[in-house]
């Protein structure tokens, strides 16, 4: 299994989010985040919570099998991109172990 996480611009997430559900991809979390990168970005602003940032972005959290991560790359790149500096970033990480919190089961176990 693998983690995916990726930076994209919020104006993008609802079709991105769209794209992943109808291929397949349910289990979705999105989160607000905000970030900074090696560009300045002339809307960079002083945020409420952090001293200076780019731009606000959204963070797309998922997990799926190590056979579906180029397609999840491939969705993310196409309908996350502007073509922009500062279009975000994808980070793929090992997942170890799942375990369900209502059963304290490893996945696949019954």
């Amino acid at each position: 299994m693998k983690e995916i996480k990726a930076f994209v611009r919020p104006n993008h997430v609802n079709e991105l989010i769209e794209q992943l559900k109808d291929n397949g991809f349910e289990n979705i979390t999105i989160s607000s985040a905000e970030g900074t990168g090696k560009f300045q970005d002339e809307n960079a602003f002083v945020s409420q919570k952090f001293s200076v940032t780019d731009s606000p972005m959204a963070k797309i959290e998922m997990v799926v099998t190590k056979e579906k991560v180029n397609m999840v790359i491939g969705l993310i790149s196409e309908y996350g991109k502007t073509l922009n500096p500062g279009d975000g970033i994808i980070y793929i990480l090992n997942v170890e172990k799942t375990y369900r919190v209502k059963t304290g089961l490893e996945n696949g176990e019954k």
